[in-house]
């Protein structure tokens, strides 16, 4: 990721431990994703979570101080963090509460109730395709519950393309379908949808 975002000028890097891939590290894991940071286009720690539908991969025990952490790190460092909370939401929330690290909860597939939580503590919320999907309820009412300066969009490459590419790889050239469903859930244009997530990323960032 670093490579590429040294590459490329738009493409920047985030660093840090999936908590599938928590189990096994060396013992110097957490000083090397500080290493990382360093580097002028590393913009955030990430993906880093919890994931208790893989657990078999990794178990929580495990996951958790992993995650821990890396929100320590963070904070210290006043970098943002990328927040992976498939089916932890209750161990999730009650470690973002604990740190209160800037950041974004992604891939976003929670309730409006979550959402609430999320947004007290200051984070974004980030959208894939799946809002464009037909059984996307919760996530088309967070859409619409959200204030406009608290959305992302994004894509879980090479996972959730958006309709009408579903099942495909996905990419940043399907980004602006999200964008379009946005505008239609909240009566803007696609570009205002598009500007406006477009800066919150560079705030949150700070690009």
């Amino acid at each position: 990721s670093i490579q590429l975002a040294e590459a490329y000028p738009h493409v920047y890097a985030a660093a840090g431990v999936h908590p599938e891939d928590a189990l096994g590290l060396p013992v110097d894991w957490l000083d090397q994703v500080a290493e990382m940071t360093r580097h002028p286009k590393v913009k955030a720690i990430g993906e880093i979570g919890l994931d208790y539908h893989y657990e078999d991969n990794c178990p929580r025990e495990i996951q958790i101080p992993a995650f821990e952490r890396q929100l320590a790190l963070a904070k210290e460092l006043d970098i943002p963090v990328i927040i992976h909370p498939r089916e932890a939401v209750n161990d999730t929330l009650a470690l973002l509460k604990k740190y209160q690290p800037r950041g974004i909860v992604h891939c976003f597939s929670g309730s409006v109730e979550m959402a609430k939580e999320v947004l007290k503590l200051g984070m974004y919320i980030g959208f894939t395709g799946v809002l464009t999907f037909k059984n996307a309820r919760k996530a088309v009412e967070v859409v619409q519950y959200a204030p406009a300066d608290r959305l992302l969009i994004e894509t879980d490459c090479p996972y959730m393309a958006p309709e009408p590419f579903r099942g495909r790889r996905n990419d940043p050239s399907l980004v602006p379908f999200v964008a379009k469903k946005i505008a239609a859930l909240r009566g803007i244009s696609a570009e205002a949808a598009a500007a406006a997530t477009a800066e919150n990323a560079r705030r949150l960032f700070r690009i």
